[in-house]
């Protein structure tokens, strides 16, 4: 071992001597300049003052120079005590994760900075598809695009594709408008005294049906219709041409939840709703004509069809528990006879509603049919005149549909879309 040390400052590459081993057979975890095992509480203080003492007790040769600074040169590069492992040998990653987390924060401070509800109701845009008011806040406009699902066997979207894109923009122009309580279309002051909206007339005029993957434009807006009502209108128009699809008009009034009765309008609710209203119609020339009543009373030149034993689905309820009123449409046109649908198409419908249906109801349709000719073209059309009820006899609906021979085409007119 001593020929080993004495050797040791002509070979560099001779290995250490191995370390003593403690009193469980194990060497120390960290060795000094030396190779005496150095205690686990040293500090680098400890080592500078070492280096001090040596420096003052070696006296100076070879013209002034030190012998100390050797070994102080010797000393600076020892390496520490702590013994160097895998772990604290690996780069530092916790600056990789701070600017990681860094860069999260900000984009989320983004993110919530962004006005999602602008002060000017003009300024909302169409971010998620649920379209934007237009016209200072007075109407609302959405797109949409004809699925598959909602064309029928003539390749075009049906009479209640279109009943339910009228229903799904009425409601979320009431939402995007900022009125929208916790019930179905209703304001936060109906939510508090139990009132909802329920449409009592309604007429819509269809100049063409579009087909699967066209869309359609829906504007609507409100208006008074009395002291006790509200008045809807909508138009629908083909988004490329503009050119009108439909036009439709609706009146409602309101009932209580509770008592399932009318309601008349609180001043509380009409504050709410009236900075909406628009003095503007979609139908300029209504049909007013009185509707029919039971079938029994009409005149026997009359064909007359029924249907019987029609029964709501639990998908035909609305968040309200009464049956939908687009459901309604569906009946009546079940007891029409099937050659008026495969040569003619439904040009108009005019519906009066006269109470709900709830699930438990049992509902009959009557059709009856009336051929009218149009002397100027000599074309023969259809109308219909329908009533629903319930099997006990009281009146749902009542309502009247005109119908144009299949092929004929219908005065488009263009509307542009500052209308």
């Amino acid at each position: 071992m001593a020929a080993s040390i004495a050797a040791s400052p002509f070979f560099p590459g001779s290995p250490a001597p191995a370390a003593p081993k403690n009193g469980l057979g194990e060497r120390p975890e960290s060795l000094d300049v030396r190779g005496v095992a150095a205690k686990p509480g040293a500090s680098s203080n400890a080592v500078r003052a070492g280096k001090t003492r040596a420096h003052a007790a070696v006296p100076k040769v070879n013209g002034g120079k030190s012998a100390v600074a050797d070994v102080e040169h010797e000393t600076v590069t020892v390496p520490s005590s702590v013994p160097r492992t895998f772990y604290n040998q690996l780069p530092d990653w916790s600056m990789l994760l701070a600017a990681i987390t860094t860069i999260f924060l900000a984009a989320e401070k983004q993110w919530t900075m962004l006005d999602w509800k602008p002060r000017r109701p003009d300024m909302l845009t169409d971010t998620f598809g649920f379209g934007r008011i237009i016209h200072d806040g007075l109407m609302f406009k959405q797109n949409f695009s004809i699925r598959s699902y909602e064309i029928g066997a003539d390749r075009t979207a049906s009479i209640e594709t279109m009943m339910n894109h009228l229903q799904e923009t009425a409601l979320n122009h009431v939402k995007t408008a900022g009125l929208l309580g916790d019930g179905f279309g209703s304001t936060p002051e109906m939510s508090k005294r139990n009132l909802f909206w329920v449409v009592s007339q309604m007429q819509a005029i269809v100049e063409r049906y579009p087909c699967w993957g066209d869309t359609v434009e829906v504007n609507t807006w409100v208006s008074a219709n009395g002291k006790n009502g509200m008045r809807r209108d909508w138009h629908i128009r083909d988004s490329m041409t503009g050119h009108t699809i439909l036009k439709a008009t609706s009146k409602w009034v309101m009932m209580n939840k509770l008592t399932r009765k009318l309601a008349r309008i609180p001043d509380e609710v009409r504050t709410e709703i009236e900075p909406y209203f628009v003095g503007r119609s979609a139908i300029v020339d209504e049909d007013n004509r009185k509707l029919p009543k039971l079938p029994e009373g009409q005149s026997t030149s009359a064909a007359k069809y029924v249907r019987t034993g029609l029964t709501p689905r639990w998908a035909d309820l609305d968040i309200n528990q009464h049956v939908n009123n687009v459901k309604y449409i569906a009946w009546i046109l079940e007891s029409a006879p099937i050659t008026i649908f495969e040569n003619h198409e439904l040009a108009s419908i005019v519906l009066d509603y006269k109470r709900e249906c709830v699930r438990d109801s049992v509902l009959q349709s009557h059709t009856s049919v009336h051929e009218d000719c149009n002397i100027e073209s000599g074309e023969t059309t259809l109308h219909c005149e329908h009533v629903l009820s319930l099997e006990s006899g009281p009146t749902i609906v009542k309502a009247r549909t005109m119908w144009r021979p299949k092929g004929t085409k219908a005065q488009e007119t263009a509307v542009p879309s500052s209308f």
